[in-house]
Formats: C-alpha cells, structure tokens, sequence
C-alpha cells in the first residue's frame, strides 16, 4: 500500500511539471503540502519523481517506440505519466517484480485516466516486459516488439 501510494503522490507531481511547466522541487513541495505522505511513501515517490526527470528521455524514447500509431505528445498526460513511472520501475527498480509493475500502473490508469487507458499501458507495459524476459532467456524478440 505504501508503493501504490508513493505511485499515486508521484504521479501528481509529474503531471504537475509535464502539463503546466513546473520545475520540479517546486511541485514536489506542493505535492508534499497537500498530501503529507508518510515518510516510506514519500521516499519512493521521490525516487520516482527524481529518476524518472532524470530518465525522461530514455523513457520517452521507449514509449514512442512501442506506440507507433500514437505519438506521445497526443497521449493522455496522465497516461504518459504513468507509463514513465512503470519503464523507469522496469528499467531501475528490480525490487520490484514486472508482473507488480504493470498491475500497479494498470491500475493507476483505472483510477486516474480514461477507461481505454488501462488496456493501453498494459500493452505498452506487456511489450517491454516480454522482450525483456525474452532477452534474458537469450532468444530473439517476438515479432512487433521492436528487438
């Protein structure tokens, strides 16, 4: 609960600096302000916020990559948002195993975005996730995953 949490308060904060421009200590103290996370939470969502500004780049450069026929600056924010945080856990948080990634970020989608959203991220999330676990079983990506 209190990862889904720190999910929850970073994805505020990103949706605050990607939809308006906010730098981002000054919405992550806003974010601080008005949640009052309790320490554990805010030390992830921190982590979060601060890797995935950090990795943004990677990150949209994989979304691109897996939504060809949707381009990330016509996505949703918050899909957007939500689709960094689950790479970046993906990319540099192994503690925390793929499948529970994708669930979380599924349901961050759920509640937080359109009704379309959920099945969106899960194919985005799914895709990196399989060519993943193909790399690492040493046999070529499946057809469509961009290997």
């Amino acid at each position: 609960m209190i990862r889904r949490r720190a999910r929850e308060l970073a994805l505020q904060v990103l949706y605050q600096i990607d939809l308006v421009g906010t730098d981002l200590e000054e919405a992550w103290q806003d974010a601080l302000e008005r949640e009052k996370p309790e320490p554990a939470a805010r030390e992830y969502a921190e982590t979060l916020v601060r890797g995935v500004q950090a990795c943004r780049e990677e990150l949209d450069r994989e979304i691109a990559r897996r939504s060809r026929d949707w381009p990330l600056e016509r996505m949703a924010v918050v899909d957007r948002n939500i689709l960094r945080i689950g790479l970046y856990e993906l990319f540099h948080v192994p503690s925390v195993p793929p499948p529970v990634v994708a669930n979380e970020a599924v349901e961050l989608a759920k509640a937080y975005s359109t009704a379309d959203s959920g099945r969106f991220v899960n194919g985005i999330l799914g895709s990196v996730i399989k060519e993943r676990a193909a790399q690492a079983a040493g046999s070529p990506p499946a057809p469509g995953t961009g290997g």
